[in-house]
């Protein structure tokens, strides 16, 4: 792990208030910092431990045969990430911003789910979760452009809690690598949207949604 400190675990104590997985994550895991662009583990890196985001946002990607990057998936406060099938990672993660993770090693839930069935049955329902979340993302990627922002967007959107207005954790760099595109292509189709009168910019990350239901129809 590349974290640069810790930070004493009395600090998250109220983060955690979720029952099960996320209740251990925060009584038995050991938070970190990590900075800006700081990787959390690498491609084919033994999957030694299991993370939640406390603060921040983490992104994990593929690197592909011709050198581009595959963002496949986002986590934001409250998700957990770095379970896998296998014994290896699939893919890597880092942080997107300066972010607190809480890190338990996996060979902690592995024998508390031995012996606690609901812990077991909490990382199965979490590991089918991640599966749909893969599967979603690769329909995702046959849509249309536009479809594919409008989504992204609506998810931000409903995971900020409905705000009028949110920030977005990700650069569109981020997001055209999420989405399959050129970082020119989603500016265009945010411009778009814009001009249907579906989201308003207040600055380059933050954005009103001003017609919720136009998202959708796109989304869906």
């Amino acid at each position: 792990m590349h974290a640069i400190s810790s930070v004493p675990a009395a600090k998250t104590t109220a983060f955690f208030n979720q029952a099960g997985v996320s209740r251990c994550m925060g009584s038995h895991g050991a938070p970190m910092l990590y900075a800006r662009n700081t990787e959390i583990y690498g491609d084919g890196e033994e999957a030694e431990f299991i993370y939640q985001v406390v603060t921040g946002a983490v992104r994990t990607y593929k690197i592909l045969n011709d050198g581009r990057r595959q963002i496949v998936g986002f986590y934001l406060p409250g998700d957990v990430f770095g379970l896998e099938f296998g014994e290896e990672h699939e893919s890597s993660a880092e942080a997107v911003s300066n972010s607190t993770i809480t890190v338990v090693k996996r060979s902690f839930f592995v024998s508390l789910a031995d012996r606690d069935l609901e812990v077991a049955r909490q990382l199965w329902s979490m590991t089918k979760s991640g599966l749909r979340r893969a599967q979603k993302h690769a329909l995702l990627l046959a849509q249309t452009a536009q479809e594919r922002v409008a989504a992204v967007l609506l998810e931000m959107f409903e995971r900020s809690g409905k705000l009028s207005s949110f920030e977005l954790p990700m650069s569109r760099q981020d997001i055209a690598d999420y989405l399959g595109l050129t970082i020119e292509t989603v500016s265009r189709t945010v411009t778009a949207l814009e001009a249907k009168g579906a989201i308003s910019l207040q600055s380059a990350r933050r954005i009103a949604v001003t017609n919720h239901q136009a998202l959708r129809r796109l989304d869906s």
